[in-house]
């Protein structure tokens, strides 16, 4: 038979066992539950750096469009269906330059530069004597397939009327490597500080002689400071081009983005007449 006394052992070695049991299985429980926090913890850690980068993706992109070539600001309109066709086959060519080229145009000859576009082929007559820096460079540009393949990627459609283009990284801050002169600044096409419809002129940084490869044509008269070199003129068929692309609008809505049109440049070729 079981004494008082054992039986009273008995029944404390029972109690420690189940508390034992209750310990090992909360903390087990409280294991599970810690792990479960830091999975979530690691959940908004990850999303707040995905957050963070995002933002400063988006400032550094800010701040090199910043300091890109451009013309000055405009903002609002509506998208549109695309007018163009599905770009040529072919990729653009990385490329840049230490100085700017030497001469090897005729500055007393006439040139042209079509543009062969997937919203169809703008023709631009060149003032050649008048910018003789720029056409030469635009020459230069061109035989090397600087421009082909590359996007115009910016469209103003409220206050100033341009499309953008020669930027072959489309992010607005690329250039060949050199920077040309302002050239033309007193043309007499400038009237008043307008950039008259059909004008083709250099986009720059803000500071004096700091053209590069981007330019901006004009479809509608717009008001402009006289310190963007233009050194060529639309001709008829492209400048109806250029209202079809801006009949489409641009992608922020704020009259100041990149085309809803996709507007390539197939082919840039510059020819001597």
């Amino acid at each position: 038979m079981v004494s008082q006394e054992q039986r009273r052992r008995q029944l404390a070695r029972e109690k420690f066992l189940r508390q034992q049991q209750r310990r090992t299985s909360a903390r087990r429980k409280a294991r599970m539950r810690n792990s479960v926090i830091a999975s979530v913890l690691g959940v908004i850690v990850i999303g707040s750096v995905v957050l963070y980068t995002t933002g400063a993706l988006k400032n550094h992109d800010d701040k090199a469009n910043a300091s890109s070539e451009t013309t000055p600001s405009a903002s609002a309109t509506s998208k549109a269906p695309d007018p163009c066709e599905k770009a040529a086959a072919g990729s653009v060519k990385k490329m840049s330059w230490k100085k700017e080229p030497a001469t090897t145009i005729d500055t007393s000859a006439k040139y042209t530069m079509t543009l062969a576009t997937t919203c169809g082929d703008i023709g631009i007559a060149l003032k050649t004597s008048a910018a003789p820096h720029t056409v030469n460079s635009f020459d230069f540009l061109a035989s090397k397939g600087y421009f082909d393949h590359s996007k115009c990627h910016r469209l103003t459609t409220n206050g100033i009327y341009v499309l953008q283009c020669g930027d072959p990284t489309g992010t607005g801050s690329g250039g060949p490597g050199y920077t040309i002169p302002d050239e033309n600044l007193k043309d007499k096409s400038l009237k008043g500080g307008v950039y008259p419809a059909g004008t083709v002129a250099m986009a720059n940084t803000g500071q004096k002689h700091t053209g590069g490869s981007q330019f901006f044509l004009v479809y509608q008269d717009s008001q402009l400071p006289a310190s963007y070199t233009p050194f060529g003129t639309v001709d008829a068929a492209g400048l109806k081009i250029l209202k079809k692309i801006a009949a489409a609008g641009e992608n922020t809505g704020q009259g100041d983005g990149a085309p809803n049109a996709t507007v390539v440049i197939n082919k840039a070729t510059v020819t001597k007449s």
